[in-house]
């Protein structure tokens, strides 16, 4: 029987393991807030602590295809380009911990924190998001195969 599978996001390393009990099947950079770690409404920082993966959006939608509101534009962009767009696929979070990162003002479901691909590949190893973990979009593309939904996400300094 295989060992359940989780994300664990490390910051401090701006990386993401995909791990299969105490396996690493899997090691990808990432981005994570330019503003550092925290929980609260509209600060843009990443939120710490236990979560899962709520949703998993864009299946289907082609590499570099740009979302709004979790919605395939129809746009794709591949080439590097700046702002914060959210390309090929999202895992939507869902904090786990009731007042850290679950609840009122500290809500990551309601901040909308994902993981997603990112046309900023460049900038890939050091924290450049709004609160999102940005990923490459064709290690995105390879995450979204390898999880589910409810999957654990810890995400650690």
């Amino acid at each position: 029987m295989r060992e359940r599978r989780f994300i664990l996001v490390v910051l401090g390393e701006q990386k993401l393991y995909l791990m299969e009990g105490r396996r690493i099947l899997r090691v990808y950079r990432i981005s994570s807030s330019r503003f550092g770690y925290g929980s609260l409404m509209d600060s843009f920082k990443t939120p710490l602590g236990l979560h899962r993966i709520y949703r998993k959006i864009g299946d289907g939608v082609p590499p570099g295809g740009v979302f709004v509101g979790r919605e395939f534009t129809g746009e794709v962009v591949l080439f590097p380009s700046r702002g914060d767009l959210i390309t090929t696929r999202i895992l939507w979070l869902e904090g786990m911990e009731e007042g850290k990162n679950r609840g009122g003002i500290v809500d990551t479901r309601e901040r909308f924190i994902y993981i997603h691909g990112t046309p900023e590949e460049e900038l890939l190893g050091s924290p450049a998001s709004k609160g999102c973990i940005r990923m490459g979009n064709w290690d995105i593309l390879d995450l979204f195969e390898m999880v589910d939904e409810n999957t654990p996400v810890l995400i650690l300094p």
